[in-house]
């Protein structure tokens, strides 16, 4: 039985995870109380020695003293600052009202204006809160199907966990070790394809169910001209410059994160006081969800950090790392189950958690099958979406089925009205996996050289200046001969 537990020791640490996951214990102490029992056990078994503990103490410091996770809390911040300073209302109303003459125009507004609060923000819950609060009961007004309606909202709010700046692409770089700019950069085409398909789907709607998404009614178009583009300047101009002052100082290579996110902060506030939001309420908000999800998300990161240095001490690496490379199908069969492993998970786990217990476990793999790690992660994370949009924990169907009223959307209707969005996201995955130039384009290449081309080429002598020979010098003379030294005689002791 010991040689047993000796030797599955990594495996049985990972059920041990999942058992504890399944039950509902939080997975961050789940994490920890893992980790260190299996460490002490692992001590008992020989596995590892005891002085291997003692490298804890610099994971924990090196969390703790992590610069990028600062942008964590000023990210989330803003995006709360923002989800009150009236900008999602000025967005709704003039894309609103300019497209609200064909059919769908609300749909195609809520999309746009998702992207463009994502492209701020970077969390998901500013976006969809905004959105349901403003543009449900208008849709709902004017005949739109209510599981349309609601499905189109949540998954516009999770459009931003994709659009840099999003958190999901910060944790990711950090645990992936890559550059943020590089992950932003990366998924930028995802992105654009992520708006594209959402666009597509209501347009086909358009077609075949078209009472699902009418057109709003002249008299409910009530500006025209110049007061309608007003509006929409009012809308767009603050929300362009916060996108530059958040996302394109970073892919400028400007600022860090951290950075941008303190001046987005900065200009969220300003925004909130310019459209007379600003207040002492708001501020409390607003600090007030930025301490509950940062002490969150630090607290599954030090559990994290715990469970994977025991996990690699017990040979956990080396066990995924095989198990997973001997997939049939080669990297494709590795890709197909990583994303229906992430997709699964995504039924228990947030976001937060898959990133920092199931990441650091499949990057050292990706990276020794040759998979481009920015790649990965932009995969990775639009999978991650759908963590927000399928049943039965779903964040995004859960802030919105606490703004709509309970006696006019049903949550089934909610749980419904997703699943069109969720099978959008999954033809994202499978596309990012058929075309990774969507990714890659966009990033910088450095030059390749295949060696089997390169040619040395010497000069011939036929006809041209012969080379120059090159022959040793003689050595200096002083005018002297060099003096002779004789070895002297041997001394004699009689």
């Amino acid at each position: 039985m010991i040689e047993l537990i000796r030797d599955n020791m990594a495996p049985i640490m990972f059920g041990g995870l999942v058992l504890f996951l399944i039950i509902g214990y939080p997975a961050a102490f789940s994490l920890a109380a893992i980790g260190l029992f299996s460490g002490l056990v692992a001590i008992e078994l020989g596995l590892i020695a005891p002085n291997f503990l003692g490298n804890l103490t610099y994971q924990l410091y090196g969390v703790l003293s992590n610069e990028l996770l600062l942008a964590i809390p000023f990210f989330t911040f803003m995006g709360v600052i923002l989800e009150k300073s009236g900008l999602a209302e000025d967005l709704l109303e003039g894309f609103g009202q300019l497209f609200g003459g064909i059919r769908g125009g609300l749909s195609y507004a809520v999309i746009i204006v998702g992207a463009i609060l994502g492209a701020i923000t970077g969390t998901v819950a500013a976006s969809v809160i905004a959105m349901g609060l403003i543009s449900l009961p208008v849709m709902m007004r004017y005949g739109y199907n209510v599981r349309h309606a609601t499905g189109v909202i949540a998954a516009s709010g999770t459009i931003t966990q994709l659009i840099p700046p999003s958190l999901v692409l910060i944790v990711l770089a950090d645990q992936l070790q890559r550059s943020p700019g590089e992950m932003y950069i990366g998924a930028t085409g995802a992105s654009i394809v992520q708006v594209l398909l959402f666009m597509g789907w209501v347009f086909i709607l358009s077609i075949i169910r078209p009472a699902d998404v009418p057109a709003l009614p002249p008299e409910a178009r009530t500006l025209h001209g110049w007061p309608l583009w007003k509006t929409i300047i009012r809308g767009t101009v603050p929300s362009l410059a916060l996108i530059f002052v958040v996302l394109g100082t970073i892919v400028l290579g400007l600022v860090t994160p951290t950075e941008a996110g303190a001046m987005g902060v900065v200009g969220a506030i300003l925004l909130a006081w310019f459209n007379k939001r600003l207040s002492w309420s708001l501020m409390w908000d607003g600090m007030n969800s930025t301490m509950r999800l940062t002490a969150m998300v630090v607290f599954i990161l030090l559990g994290a950090r715990v469970f994977s240095l025991v996990f690699q001490g017990v040979g956990g690496g080396h066990w995924i790392e095989h198990m997973l490379s001997h997939l049939p199908g080669g990297v494709v069969g590795f890709l197909i189950f990583v994303n229906i492993f992430i997709f699964v998970l995504a039924f228990f786990l947030d976001f937060f958690e898959i990133a920092f217990i199931v990441i650091p476990l499949l990057a050292p793999v990706a990276e020794a099958m040759g998979i481009n790690l920015v790649w990965f992660g932009v995969m990775i994370c639009a999978n991650m979406q759908t963590s927000f949009m399928h049943p039965p924990f779903g964040f995004a169907l859960f802030y919105l089925r606490g703004i709509v009223p309970r006696d006019k959307v049903k949550t089934r209707d909610i749980y419904m009205g997703a699943i069109p969005w969720l099978v959008l996201q999954l033809i994202l995955v499978g596309i990012l996996i058929a075309f990774p130039e969507l990714v890659t384009f966009f990033l910088d290449k450095a030059p390749e050289v295949d060696l089997d081309t390169v040619q040395i080429v010497l000069p011939s002598s036929g006809g041209a200046t012969p080379a120059p020979t090159f022959e040793t010098p003689p050595p200096p003379s002083f005018g002297a001969p060099a003096p002779a030294y004789e070895a002297p005689p041997p001394p004699s002791f009689n």
